[in-house]
Formats: C-alpha cells, sequence, structure tokens
C-alpha cells in the first residue's frame, strides 16, 4: 500500500512563509553589509561549486542545519552562538524557507531567508565570488 502524504511540500513551504521573515535580494544585499549579519548558505556544496557563492556567508547543509545550531550538540557551531541576524538562502527559496522557520523554532533570532535564494540574489546584482577549495597546510 502506497504511503499517504497529508502535509505535502507546499503546505510545508506555506506554512514557513507565514511565520518568517523574507527578505527581497535586494534587502539582503543591503542587509548584508552590516557586521550584525550572518549570511547562511544551506545548499549543496556541488552546488556551491557550480554555481558560486555569496562573499562571506557561512555554508551550512540542510541536513546539518539543527545540528549546528544546538549548543547542546556535538557539532553545534560557534557563529550560532553570536548575537546577529541570520539570513538563510539556498537556490530559490524553498529550503531556505524551511531552513529559516526550523532555525526560529528552535529559538534562533532574528531570521530570515532571501525570497528567490541565491538565484534573486545574482539577478539582483548582489556580489558573487567562485568557490575556491580549502588550501591543506
Amino acid at each position: 500500500m502506497p504511503q499517504t502524504i497529508t502535509r505535502g511540500i507546499k503546505a510545508l513551504i506555506d506554512e514557513a512563509n507565514s511565520e518568517i521573515e523574507t527578505l527581497s535580494a535586494a534587502e539582503a544585499i543591503e542587509a548584508a553589509r552590516g557586521d550584525d549579519v550572518v549570511i547562511v548558505d544551506i545548499r549543496d556544496p556541488r552546488e556551491i561549486e557550480r554555481e558560486g557563492r555569496i562573499p562571506g556567508a557561512f555554508s551550512c547543509t540542510r541536513g546539518m542545519l539543527e545540528f549546528w545550531i544546538d549548543p547542546q550538540s556535538p557539532y553545534a557551531k560557534p557563529i550560532f552562538q553570536q548575537d546577529k541576524r541570520f539570513i538563510f538562502h539556498c537556490a530559490g527559496g524553498l529550503r531556505s524557507a524551511l531552513a529559516a522557520k526550523t532555525a526560529q523554532d528552535m529559538g534562533l533570532k532574528p531570521v530570515a531567508h532571501i525570497g528567490g535564494g541565491f538565484a534573486a540574489w545574482r539577478e539582483a546584482g548582489g556580489p558573487v565570488e567562485a568557490w575556491a577549495p580549502k588550501k591543506k597546510d
């Protein structure tokens, strides 16, 4: 017997968007100029390698988000303990809506996401840099 999905991705994304702040790409570009903002790129590393990245963005794949936010997790990242505004983005704005809602539900604040994601950022003329592998010592 096939599974019956009672709340699909559209409902989850609609719910997330109704509960979080969504920034236009232009608003995000302006906000990123501040020292009190962390841009969080939740795309897969292959996407970043292929498309480039927002300069200075913190890369956190969607699958590790909860583990990196929670200070009690053995995988916690100190960046998420800072008193900053966290602006999430993905390629098109769907995964980042879910990520921002999850982060907000966990108590991270303030959070927002970029409507239209990296594609909108790039179209709005936001700075983009090529991905470069970390140098080994």
